[in-house]
Order: C-alpha cells, then structure tokens, then sequence
C-alpha cells in the first residue's frame, strides 16, 4: 500500500518535495491556505533565477527551453565551480564555516537543476539582468546564469503541472492549524474542521516574515517597519506547529533576505498587479550611483560587489537608517543600464537638471548634507581606470572614509535622478533544523518521526545574506530530500 504524504504549502519546495514523494511511489496531498490566486507562496514573487554549480555551458544546454537560440553563439556563461559557490556563501556567514546545510545546498544544487529539467522544468539565460555586452559578445557575471520560463510564476506552473500529472493533488483554501500527533510520531494535520492522517506530513509553508508578532519578537522591534515583500500567506504557521511537536530553532532567527524596495509600495509587492510584475518594487541598482540617509550621507559601499551579493543585505541596511528610508541617486549616464524596475509605471522618482535642485527635492533629506556629500563623491573618483560593469572593475574613491570600492563615476550628467527605498523583507532565514533526509530535528537532536520540512522553513542555510537565486535552489534541494525521505519513512 502507497504511504500517504502531505504537503503543506504550495510553493517551489513544497512542490519538489511533492514530486520526489510521488516519483517514490507516495501518493501525495498538498494542503494550501491560500485561494488559487495566491497559491505558492514567496516563488511568485521572483524573479525565477537559481544558483548552481555547473562546470561549463555543456551543463546548461539540457536545462533550457530554447538550445538552438542563435544568440547562445554569442554568449560566455563561464563556468560556476562548487568551490565559488561555497567561497560566495561564506561571505554572509559572519565568520562562521560552511554549515552541513550549505554543504548538502552546494552538492545537491545541479543535480536538483538537472532533476527538474527532466520534470519539465525549463530555463532561459537572464541576459536582461545578469549579463552585459562587451566586444559582441554577452558576457555573464556573477555565477547567476539561468532562470525559470516566465520567472517565478512560470516556475510555480511548470512545477505544478508535473505535481499533478504525477498523481498529486492540491487543494487551495485548506489552512493547516496542527499536527497529529501519536506515541511521539505525526500521523496527521489538522484542516479546519477535519483530522487528515498521513504516514508523514512534510512543513513547506514557508517562513514568518508576514508575521508582525513573529518579526518582532524574533528579529527585534525595528522589522516591524519593513515592508513584505512576499506573500502574505507566510506567518509562521509551520515554526509555531513544529514548535508545539518540540522541533528546536535552528539558525539565526533575526537574518532575513532584506532588498531595497520602493518607499512607497504597499505591503505584499502589489497584489493588484500580475504576479510577474511585482518584482517591479525592487530597487537594486543602487551599484550604478549612490545611496544617501536623512542626514545626506552614504552609508553603504554600493559597489562593494556584484549586486547579487549585496542585495539582500542592503535592504536591512536601509532598514537601519534614520527614518527607515534612504534615496538611489543617478545620473543620465547610466539609465540605459538600470533595470526595468526603475522605468515601471509605478515607480517613484524625483528628477532635477541640477544637483542642487535634486537634493532640496530629497524628501526628508538634509539638503546641505547631501550635497557636500555628492561633492565629495564626485572629486574623488578614480579617472585611471576605466568602468566596466562585466567585472569588479576597481574604479573606486580613493582618500573616501567610506569608500565605492567598484563602478563609482561621477553623478555629473543631467537629468539627474533620485528614487526612494526601504527595507522590504522577502524570506526570514531561522527556522528548524532538518537531517540529511528531510527530517525535522527535535530539541534533544533526535528525529520527530512523521515530520519532515524544505524551504524557507529550514534554518542553518543562510545567515547574514545570500548570494542571489540560492533561495529557489536551497528550496529544490531540501524539498526534493524531504519528498523522498517521507516516501520512505
């Protein structure tokens, strides 16, 4: 007899989770609160990218929808080594060394790619975001190449589609509020009114960052201003659950994925808007110019890397500012590089043909202090080397206490442009310890028979930021363990 998993959740791990138990042979119930329309959790709001190791575009070429894209002739993907992958990693940790949980993420990422792409799941190379030409050619950079046929709601459809022509089915509008529990084993859930048992029940419901509550009494009383990126959907139901069944916090409950958003977006990334637009609020190309406070200084090295590596972390940069906000100041020289967020119909901009002008149209801003600092920037910008976004081009401020240590020019070409951000947090990265195979980790270290958990759910798997697209792959990974190790249980 088939074993019976549910699934609770519908986003990108839970998916793969869901699919590694049916392709084990479970048959598999996925359990969403959420209506349709808002069904699979924090995946609709990316922008589909994944990391991975790959050795070079031979490793590519099965992943993509298009293989014979003429323009694949043209293109340098490099290659991303696990050894980058981890050297990257450990640029957030703090100090600390590579988790087993960033171990097991680095050695699963491309066999997770590869298994999804033999699941239907089909890729395009992000040359809008992670690429830029230089001598005819389309270079990469960064170790982010791929990402998913009409980004993240794309990667929701297709992994659906292969849920369910696998046997699996979903249900939207059905909240789990508890887990059974018997002789120390889950054997269940709780759904509304009804008791649903199970041989396992596997938490992909995501994490707490929708959680006012939760925010503050785990990550301290400033997130409580951070606007939510993400779904509203996730508040945490599946830490307080796992909790109540005596699973231990693991990882660093006050890190999140923090990004740049616009001031004046509305909490959830816009749920009026197609779910493919609402990556839209982002603001992350603060490395092509300068971020400024209240007080009219910089705060943050814009160019300290790739903006892969920075992104996360800045939001929780601006978050700390005075008044929670700063403004992205640009030039008319570099508008032809900002991404298509900046130029969405719902952005919002201040422009002036003068700095002086821009800076006493700052809202909030110390107009003298912003200006001294602009000045500052400008006359210490490095004129031996030349600007090349390909690469961290060393183009830096020299004699600057706080240095642009990459792409710094001078804001000197008018129209001159100036947006407003925040802090909007996407995912949190605390959550609960899980074993090799998926299984959720008692306080004493011991297994909670019948529980297992993928996803943002997971702690110990990012710490004070991420390299960009690590998340979508984190949730493959840990979602296709917890599937087939609850097939097995």
């Amino acid at each position: 007899m088939s074993k019976q998993v549910i699934v609770v959740g519908s986003g990108n791990a839970a998916m793969c989770a869901g699919i590694a138990a049916l392709e084990a042979g479970a048959q598999v119930l996925m359990l969403e609160k959420a209506d349709e329309p808002l069904a699979g959790g924090n995946t609709k709001y990316t922008a589909g990218a994944m990391r991975f190791a790959y050795d070079d575009t031979s490793d590519l070429m099965p992943l993509l929808k298009d293989p014979d894209d003429p323009l694949l002739a043209k293109t340098d993907f490099g290659g991303y080594s696990e050894a980058k992958f981890a050297e990257d990693l450990l640029m957030f940790n703090g100090g600390r060394p590579l988790s087993p949980e960033q171990e097991r993420l680095i050695a699963g990422s491309l066999a997770a790619m590869q298994w999804l792409g033999w699941h239907g799941v089909k890729f395009e190379p992000i040359y809008s975001r992670q690429s830029f030409e230089k001598d005819g050619r389309h270079v990469f950079w960064g170790g982010l190449t791929l990402a998913a046929e009409n980004e993240g709601v794309g990667l929701f459809d297709m992994e659906r589609t292969a849920f369910e022509r696998m046997g699996g089915t979903l249900c939207f509008g059905a909240a789990v509020t508890g887990l059974i529990s018997e002789a120390g084993r889950i054997t269940g859930v709780h759904c509304g009114a009804q008791q649903i048992p199970a041989d396992a029940v596997i938490l992909a419901s995501g994490g707490f960052e929708a959680s006012d509550t939760l925010r503050r009494d785990w990550m301290g009383v400033h997130w409580e201003q951070a606007k939510v990126r993400g779904t509203p959907m996730n508040t945490g139901d599946g830490h307080v659950m796992a909790a109540k069944a005596g699973a231990q916090h693991y990882g660093l409950m006050d890190g999140c994925h923090a990004t740049p958003m616009d001031l004046h977006m509305a909490d959830y990334g816009g749920l009026d808007l197609p779910a493919a637009e609402r990556k839209n609020y982002r603001k992350i190309c603060y490395f092509l110019g300068v971020m400024l406070n209240a007080e009219g200084a910089r705060f943050v090295d814009e160019g300290k890397n790739f903006r892969n590596y920075t992104y996360a972390q800045f939001g929780k940069a601006v978050l700390e500012q005075p008044g929670h906000f700063a403004w992205q100041i640009f030039d008319a020289k570099i508008t032809d590089l900002l991404y298509a967020e900046y130029s969405f119909h719902d952005a919002h901009f201040v422009e002036a043909d003068t700095l002086e002008a821009l800076c006493a149209k700052l809202d909030g801003v110390d107009p003298i202090g912003a200006m001294d600092t602009l000045k500052a920037f400008n006359a210490a910008i490095n004129d031996g080397v030349d600007f090349d976004p390909t690469v961290l081009d060393g183009k830096d401020t020299p004699g600057l206490a706080l240095p642009k240590s990459n792409w710094a020019q001078r804001i000197d070409q008018p129209p001159f442009r100036a947006y407003p951000v925040t802090g909007g947090i996407t995912f949190t990265y605390g959550g609960l310890k899980v074993s090799p195979s998926g299984e959720v980790m008692d306080t004493k270290g011991q297994p909670i028979a019948g529980l297992f958990a993928a996803g943002e759910i997971v702690g110990g798997v990012f710490f004070e930021g991420y390299p960009g697209g690590s998340g979508l792959t984190s949730g493959a990974v840990f979602g296709r363990a917890a599937g087939a190790g609850a097939a097995a249980a």
